[in-house]
């Protein structure tokens, strides 16, 4: 096991504060050590009490994870007190002792991942004992004592605290598993895997939300009862479509004519997006994105056949053969009432590739990897079911790395892609009732009580067809619906990050290292985002002189960084990279991920075939979008403190949104 220091801090250039300056210098938060703009900050423990003065025997408990800025250090008696404010804009509340809080430079946090299909992420009390672990070709021997303590006695000498074993949705019971040490291994799998000190700092819940969680999980069977699934095929209407329509709404027909023989009439919902292309170009297409039927509305088959009774092929051509693909997949996910659903599922059914988020005729802006963030968000799985036909050859390769990435699952670590050669009817046919059938099993099996992985295989679900698509289709709907059911008792137990302080923990599973346990998500303010929006939009725009002259590019950009205060001398070097250009600042100092934006030099640009630089530039124009979506986005802004400025409020923007 090779183990190499990591880079610290990890995140600490993305706290963008200071962007609005105080009137006064002395009313300025104190700096962190060694930098110009990032202000120090801590944390609150539990036993944080906020006094009127230093010294103060008795003050105000405090919530834990409260963020506060600190504006003064001072020594009273035997203790360090700081100085503490709820923002960066010179508003101060009082002092707290030093030692009931934690420093945190980085301001990010982690999100723990579902935890179907690996085993509990462990809160470690040592850095040691994970070495030890990943130290081994398989920890099984040393582990499996270890987590038999934990699940029969609740406790091991070497852990601090065990995951829960429902999911943990960020967005419904926030939480901080801020970072405060990292450091990258290499275990004797061959696998990268950081190991990382975090202080869990989540809300202690009530004494009635703890009486309700312990009821919903004593009654487990009971809960699930209440678990439904929501279908939503997206497809694709224009013109040579009309077949694959008509199928749909046959399996549809079909499948709800099961689920009512079975009873499940209110546990399984169907729903049709349909969708074309620009209006604009082409007038007589009627609709860019149209919702025939809303699983939240529809009552039974009837209804369903009904609502999309009107739903045929367009009567005319799309100006390109790419169509508005992402606009019919935001549409479900924006106006789907999805929280209504334990289980969701878009079903893409398409014949053709996706306008990019910077083709002029896209609707939304945006391209595969926001679209997939935002179902990600939202708990949907995104099935691709892409129609080969004859006619799209030309097309197949570039439409397939699209919904490959579209349909990446971060609960299953692979893309829910399934093509259908030559477009086969009869095969999509039968990929379509597989599907159905299988997500009609998961919620029988939930409402029977089932949470075991693939518990409804072979017990309910019966191959439409012979393939080994079919097969995989079904199989990985089992792994899905069980995830979702884990997610499903998460919410409705109020299942939270365990109350630990500190601990250390790995962002891979012990046993199946290519497995993530966490999430990163950087806490970014309005501010910093609009920051971090406009040096992108200075990047995007130099590169687009660029591919006039490619000398334009960096030409630009030096002189953007030297009118920020960067030594002219130091960036004529051709081989400077972006992220030491000074562009951004402190904010991207450290990151853990490979951009391909930060390490572009000169040379490289240079080198680069015009398809590429294109490519280049289009990927941060639709960054650029989705950031606009961010700041529209008023449910996602966290206050990490009581009282604290509007603009320090934070969004939790996931780490490969960066540029």
């Amino acid at each position: 096991m090779t183990v190499r220091p990591f880079n610290l801090p990890l995140i600490a250039g993305f706290l963008l504060s200071g962007l609005a300056a105080p009137a006064l210098a002395n009313d300025k938060p104190l700096l962190q050590e060694g930098k110009q703009t990032l202000y120090q900050r801590v944390l609150t423990t539990p036993s944080c009490q906020l006094a009127d003065s230093a010294g103060a025997t008795a003050g105000k408990a405090q919530p834990a994870f409260t963020r506060f800025y600190v504006y003064q250090r001072e020594q009273s008696g035997n203790a360090e007190w700081l100085k503490v404010g709820p923002d960066s804009y010179g508003k101060t509340v009082g002092w707290i002792k030093a030692d009931c809080a934690v420093d945190w430079k980085m301001q990010m946090t982690l999100a723990l991942t579902n935890p179907a299909g690996r085993d509990p992420l462990l809160f470690f009390k040592d850095k040691a004992k994970l070495e030890e672990l990943f130290a081994k070709e398989d920890p099984t021997p040393l582990l499996k004592p270890i987590q038999n303590n934990m699940k029969d006695k609740g406790r091991d000498p070497a852990v601090v605290a065990r995951e829960p074993d429902y999911a943990v949705d960020l967005a419904k019971n926030f939480y901080l598993l801020p970072v405060l040490d990292a450091e990258e291994v290499y275990t004797e799998k061959g696998f990268q895997v950081r190991l990382l000190n975090v202080a869990s700092v989540s809300a202690e819940p009530s004494d009635k939300s703890k009486a309700d969680a312990s009821n919903a999980t004593a009654n487990e069977a009971n809960t699930l009862k209440g678990f439904s699934a929501a279908v939503v095929f997206v497809i694709d209407s224009t013109i040579s479509m009309g077949p694959y329509i008509d199928r749909t709404r046959e399996a549809v027909k079909r499948i709800y004519g099961q689920i009512e023989q079975e009873k499940l009439l209110d546990q399984v919902k169907f729903g049709l997006v349909a969708y074309r292309s620009s209006t604009k170009a082409v007038p007589q297409l009627e609709y860019t994105s149209k919702m025939f039927a809303d699983p939240s509305t529809v009552k039974d088959g009837k209804d369903f056949l009904a609502k999309v009774a009107e739903l045929k092929q367009a009567s005319a051509s799309s100006s390109s053969f790419d169509e508005d693909t992402y606009a019919g997949v935001m549409q479900a996910l924006d106006q789907v009432k999805w929280n209504e659903f334990g289980a969701r599922y878009i079903v893409l059914v398409t014949d053709a590739g996706a306008l990019d988020g910077d083709n002029k005729l896209s609707s939304t802006g945006l391209s595969a990897e926001q679209v997939r963030l935002e179902a990600k968000y939202r708990g949907v799985a995104i099935y691709s079911l892409h129609l080969k036909t004859p006619s799209g050859a030309k097309n197949h390769a570039s439409a397939e790395a699209q919904y490959t990435d579209l349909s990446t699952n971060a609960f299953l670590n692979k893309p829910l892609y399934y093509p259908v050669d030559a477009g086969n009817v009869d095969s999509f046919g039968s990929m379509v009732d597989s599907l159905g059938d299988a997500i009609t099993a998961q919620v029988k099996a939930a409402y029977r009580g089932d949470m075991a992985a693939g518990s409804a295989l072979g017990a309910d679900t019966k191959y439409a067809g012979d393939s080994a698509t079919d097969k995989a289709i079904v199989e990985d709907a089992a792994l899905l619906g069980h995830a979702m059911r884990l997610a499903y008792l998460g919410e409705k137990t109020g299942a939270s990050a365990p109350p630990v302080f500190q601990a250390w923990i790995s962002d891979r599973d012990f046993v199946q290292q290519n497995v993530p346990t966490t999430d990163v998500r950087v806490l970014m303010t309005k501010s910093q985002l609009s920051d971090l929006s406009d040096v992108v939009k200075q990047i995007a725009d130099a590169a687009n002189e660029g591919l006039i002259s490619p000398n334009d590019m960096f030409e630009r950009l030096r002189s953007v960084a030297a009118t920020m205060g960067k030594d002219p001398n130091q960036l004529k070097d051709k081989t400077i990279k972006v992220a030491d250009m000074g562009l951004m600042a402190e904010y991207l100092d450290g990151l853990p991920y490979l951009s391909d934006v930060l390490s572009l030099d000169e040379e490289t640009w240079k080198g680069m075939e015009g398809l590429d630089q294109e490519k280049f530039i289009r990927r941060l124009n639709t960054k650029l979008k989705y950031y606009q979506r961010y700041n529209a986005d008023a449910d996602r802004w966290v206050s990490l403190a009581p009282g604290s400025d509007a603009r320090e409020h934070v969004y939790p923007v996931p780490l490969e949104a960066l540029p």
